[in-house]
């Protein structure tokens, strides 16, 4: 009688557990932490913290598991590597085909969301933005911004049906990157969060903002 007094209080929490939503990211260095990104990607925040680097120094302080957190669900997927693009123009015009977003989506296991942070590399690094373009793809046409973007929402949406996909932008990017993005993002209906205001140390979201990015996000998906 006991035991099965038991296992009748253990099955709500286990009902519980089972409906809590699961979220992926797919992300560049802002979305790293050393130990929680699939082994050969590279982390920007790590342990011990380079303290002239940044203050990170914690996975709880990042704000992809604030956001998870916060909104009670749970982490299927972190597939993020540093210095990542979009596209498959690196920097100092090296081929980042291997670790792009468009190779690495298809690796996000079964979430129920996903959160996809890029572009900001493809900025940095001085990517060329290529013109819009929706269908008839080829290999080439990934090496510029806007097709491969296209193409890494279009195949979002066709391998994760049913799933609730947001396209995340950086703030202090230049006007015809996020421009770009809002436009690509409209035609595939997958809704962007425009960032505002992130504190960074070298270039790189501090404690502070990361916790300003978790709010924004936050914000926007429960609106």
């Amino acid at each position: 009688m006991k035991k099965l007094l038991l296992l009748f209080l253990l099955i709500p929490l286990f009902v519980g557990a089972q409906n809590r939503l699961r979220i992926s990211i797919l992300g560049d260095s802002y979305s790293t932490f050393q130990g929680y990104i699939p082994e050969g990607n590279e982390p920007w925040y790590y342990t011990p913290v380079d303290t002239s680097r940044t203050d990170v120094d914690n996975v709880t302080q990042t704000w992809w598991w604030q956001v998870i957190n916060q909104a009670g669900c749970l982490i299927e997927k972190n597939d993020s590597y540093s210095g990542a693009t979009v596209s498959y123009h690196g920097y100092n015009n090296e081929d980042y085909s291997p670790r792009s977003f468009i190779t690495r989506l298809p690796r996000l296991g079964s979430p129920d969301i996903i959160l996809i942070f890029g572009g900001t590399n493809d900025d940095w690094a001085g990517a060329k933005l290529g013109e819009y373009q929706y269908d008839h793809f080829t290999r080439d046409d990934f090496y510029t911004y806007r097709p491969a973007l296209a193409y890494l929402l279009q195949q979002s949406k066709e391998r994760y049906p049913n799933v609730k996909i947001y396209f995340i932008i950086n703030s202090g990017l230049q006007k015809e990157f996020v421009e770009s993005t809002k436009v690509i993002c409209h035609y595939y209906d997958i809704p962007l969060i425009e960032l505002k205001d992130i504190d960074k140390k070298q270039n790189h979201p501090t404690v502070k903002g990361m916790k300003s990015i978790a709010q924004q996000v936050l914000e926007f998906i429960n609106k």
